[in-house]
Parts: structure tokens; C-alpha cells; sequence
């Protein structure tokens, strides 16, 4: 998974945008068993050291190859409503980053 400065492209399938402030592999089994329609972050998401400086904006979660992206949505921090939040969104470079909140609803509703 990347984070990135700047709103998401259009749809998986386009170009990336915004600068990669943060990159996180995801634990083997990084989301948890599905209960009433949603499955929520498993594991420790987080980058001990953070690419760049920058605000996160976006997060794009690609195949294990991090070639092709699966997923992508909004960054805010914890109790901001998006949907994947981090501990903080101002990001400076070396920075820990640790993802503190990440759902998956079914039919993404």
C-alpha cells in the first residue's frame, strides 16, 4: 500500500498521482473475518520510516508485485471520516506512519 499527497485518480485502473509519502507492506492476512457485511484492518498497518514530506490525501493498495492497483480511497486522520485514517496526515520524511483505522463494506457501501 502507498499513501499519497493529493485527491485519488479517477479509478484503480488510471495513473498514480500525488507524490508516495508512505509505503506499507501489508501482513499476510491483513484484513480481518468478515462480520455483519465488513472486514476491518488485521495486523500492524504502518512505515516506520516515511518516504517523503507531505499531506496525505489519497492510498492505493496494489497486488503483491506493486504494479497494479486493487483498491484506492481518501486519507484523513483518526475521526475524520475517510477511508483509511492515520494517526496523523502531515507527514515529514522518516517519519513513523501508522494506519489507525481501515473497512471494507460489503458491496462498499
Amino acid at each position: 500500500m502507498k499513501i499519497r499527497t493529493g485527491s485519488a485518480p479517477a479509478n484503480p485502473a488510471a495513473a498514480d498521482s500525488g507524490t508516495v509519502l508512505a509505503t506499507i507492506t501489508l501482513p499476510s492476512d491483513w484484513l480481518t473475518n468478515p462480520g455483519t457485511g465488513a472486514k476491518a484492518l488485521s495486523g500492524t498497518w504502518e512505515d516506520t520510516s516515511a518516504d517523503a514530506t507531505g499531506t496525505a490525501g489519497h492510498f492505493r493498495i496494489y497486488d503483491s508485485g506493486g504494479n497494479t492497483c486493487h483498491i484506492q480511497g481518501t486519507v484523513t486522520a483518526t475521526g475524520g471520516g475517510g477511508d483509511l485514517t492515520l494517526d496523523n496526515t502531515s507527514i515529514a520524511t522518516a517519519q513513523d506512519v501508522k494506519v489507525t483505522s481501515f473497512t471494507l463494506t460489503e458491496g462498499n457501501a
